[in-house]
């Protein structure tokens, strides 16, 4: 995860103040949303995080095709990432 858990409570804090204060949502209990919030935000990135780990393993099992045909691996891999985001439904 590139964020850790103080720097996703944080942006949970930001979200929630922007919504409260855009009138978006009413904040009853400000503690319960924000731990929800972060939460969300952590499964969000964890997501994220597998995916990338997918590529890695599906894009290992092809090197020597992307050696042999001078791929490169970086293009290649935000495009495989995409679409299996889009296969599974994960929003980037």
């Amino acid at each position: 995860m590139r964020l850790n858990k103080n720097q996703l409570e944080h942006l949970a804090s930001v979200i929630l103040r922007s919504l409260v204060k855009e009138g978006k949502i009413i904040a009853e209990d400000k503690s319960r949303l924000l731990e929800e919030v972060t939460t969300v935000l952590v499964e969000e990135f964890q997501k994220e995080d597998r995916l990338d780990q997918e590529v890695r393993e599906l894009l290992s099992k092809h090197m020597e095709k992307i050696r042999k045909e001078n791929i490169e691996y970086q293009a290649m891999f935000k495009e495989v990432k995409k679409k299996l985001a889009r296969e599974k439904g994960i929003v980037l």
